[in-house]
């Protein structure tokens, strides 16, 4: 397993697992719109925002909620779903690898990372929003981050199998 050594090693831990709870609600995520109807969505959204319209009917994310509701249809849905589950995938299977410390994984979770990160800046071209420019920085940072580790991990070969190997005991050596 993956064992932090620093302080930055440790953000970097916590980052990739971060990502890989991301991954695993977006699998979830994708398997409830493949077996939910689009009706069955805007109803459910209906219900978790009523009380909050009925408090303040001029609520900016209840709106924003109802709206893209209204927008679902079957194709919007297939597709998010879709995106969902290989959106995820890719995640968890990437952050489970790194935590494995397969040396593959950290070259290809900054290029995957670099995608959505080139895809989410076209999105905040067209639509900024406060949560995707806090991913995209959050995405920065792992990409960095990961290229730190990787470049250690290149350098100091040793430093990958000590890590995962145990350690002898002292008694072991003298032996």
């Amino acid at each position: 397993m993956f064992k932090p050594k620093d302080t930055l090693d440790r953000v970097f831990e916590i980052g990739i697992i971060a990502k890989g709870l991301n991954g695993l609600a977006e699998l979830v995520g994708g398997l409830l719109l493949l077996f939910v109807t689009p009706s069955g969505i805007h109803h459910v959204i209906a219900l978790l925002t009523q009380g909050e319209l009925s408090e303040d009917p001029h609520d900016v994310i209840a709106h924003y909620l109802l709206h893209t509701a209204n927008g679902l249809t079957g194709s919007a849905v297939l597709f998010g779903a879709i995106y969902l589950l290989t959106h995820g995938a890719v995640k968890v299977v990437l952050v489970i690898a790194l935590l494995l410390n397969k040396i593959w994984a950290y070259p290809c979770l900054i290029v995957v990372l670099l995608i959505f990160i080139g895809y989410q800046l076209y999105r905040i071209a067209l639509d900024p929003s406060a949560g995707l420019i806090a991913l995209t920085i959050f995405d920065a940072v792992i990409v960095a981050l990961t290229w730190r580790e990787y470049r250690r991990l290149r350098q100091n070969p040793h430093d990958r199998s000590s890590s995962t190997a145990s350690t002898p005991s002292k008694e072991a050596v003298k032996s």
